[in-house]
């Protein structure tokens, strides 16, 4: 018997355009997560989150999870997967419904939120996450949990994050295809946030930037709550390509180059040495140099976080969050790969008024050393999101209506 059927094993997958990473992990009976399986190749056959070669992107797919399977020594069925591209929409919607009983029951939370879901939205999509941000009761408002309180009417703001359902669905059957079950799609500014912002980050208000290659993932959190979220089609691979153009290198020689002697910002300490630049072979780059380089990497990231910086005030004039009495913005976490550039900080205080920090996965206890890193945020997070998910299916499953549900399921799967 292996692994997988011995232990609680939940998976998480991240298809990004530079990457694919498998993670496995264990659910231990303290609840905590322990890391037993990973890995991480580059990703071939998908553009800014479309297919464009589907038998080279499921070659890799195979690849990422027999090598995690390989390290975890267990067999993986099922996953759960993260999804960002320019096709992300978010809205936020409020749902109205008197009080029938004395007190609010669970029936009543899931017929106002039906309510609030039950909007327009784009052509081609469908909603990825409904996400409870408060509920009013008559004049009372900022309410988490409204069950077992009594009032006339109660109101719901929902957050919805919406994608576009046939990049969805050419995903989901790629994964398909390998022999794997996609147990649910997670928006990967969700997964991030969950690794990495702490409840009181979220309760004073912060913007969460997940820097990666070809996407940029922006989420607002107001006084506890998911209130915007954003997809930006620029990131990391804008400022590789600008580096390749401007000292004819090839596009892994750049990013290389990148990583090893880029910096947001010129550091005046480097100016001063000659320092050469060699390519990932160790040969030198003669029409390369520290200043030259920081020239092109340091107007990039300025433009990159000024995006952001344009989402923010966006946000601000569309929900006129002075008005309503919210909270401003007082922290900014910057994560994901293209976070790690030196000097970061220094080139995002020069645009952003507040106070701004670095994270990597914080809310995982004893998480091993190889993926505590920003880049690894969101593959993180579709774990901790696994955990949620499955821990609400048990509890559903003890319900009266479990055998009816599973019934239906098996249903589904044979008329498939």
């Amino acid at each position: 018997m292996n692994l997988s059927t011995k232990k609680n094993i939940i998976v998480g997958l991240e298809i990004g355009t530079t990457k694919i990473i498998v993670l496995i992990g264990e659910i231990l009976e303290c609840g905590s997560i322990n890391i037993i399986g990973f890995s991480k190749h580059p990703t071939q056959g998908i553009e800014k989150g479309n297919i464009n070669n589907l038998e080279l992107l499921i070659n890799c797919i195979n690849t990422s999870i027999h090598d995690a399977e390989e390290m975890a020594k267990c067999k993986i069925y099922s996953v759960y997967l993260s999804i960002s591209h320019n096709e992300i929409n978010c809205q936020n919607e409020i749902g109205i419904t008197p009080i029938k009983n004395t007190e609010i029951t669970k029936k009543d939370i899931k017929t106002v939120i039906k309510i609030a879901k039950s909007v327009k939205i784009k052509n081609n999509h469908n909603i990825l996450h409904i996400i409870p941000q408060e509920f009013c009761i008559d004049h009372q408002s900022g309410i988490k949990n409204p069950i077992g309180l009594s009032g006339i009417r109660m109101q719901a703001n929902v957050h919805l994050i919406t994608g576009n359902k046939n990049i969805k669905k050419n995903i989901i059957n790629a994964i398909q295809k390998c022999g794997i079950h996609v147990k649910k799609i997670i928006f990967t500014g969700l997964a991030s946030s969950l690794s990495v912002l702490t409840e009181e980050e979220k309760n004073s208000g912060v913007c969460l930037i997940d820097m990666g290659g070809e996407t940029m993932n922006v989420s607002v959190h107001i006084k506890g709550s998911l209130y915007h979220n954003a997809v930006i089609p620029y990131a990391g691979n804008s400022v590789t390509r600008d580096i390749a153009y401007a000292f004819s290198l090839s596009y892994s020689d750049a990013e290389f180059i990148k990583k090893k002697y880029g910096y947001a910002v010129a550091d005046l300490s480097m100016t001063c040495k000659n320092i050469d630049i060699l390519n990932k072979n160790g040969s030198k780059i003669d029409n390369c140099h520290y200043q030259s380089l920081t020239e092109v990497i340091e107007p990039r990231y300025t433009e990159l976080l000024n995006l952001v910086k344009n989402e923010i005030l966006k946000l601000y004039t569309t929900y006129n969050i002075k008005k309503n009495k919210y909270k401003k913005i007082s922290n900014i976490v910057l994560t994901g790969g293209s976070s790690r550039i030196k000097h970061l900080l220094t080139c995002a205080n020069k645009i952003f008024n507040t106070k701004i920090i670095i994270k990597k996965p914080c809310n995982v206890p004893e998480i091993p050393e190889y993926i505590n890193k920003p880049e690894y945020a969101t593959i993180v997070g579709l774990l901790q999101y696994g955990k949620n998910h499955q821990k609400y299916s048990r509890k559903k499953n003890k319900s009266p209506r479990f055998l009816k549900y599973l019934f239906n399921q098996i249903k589904y799967w044979l008329n498939k």
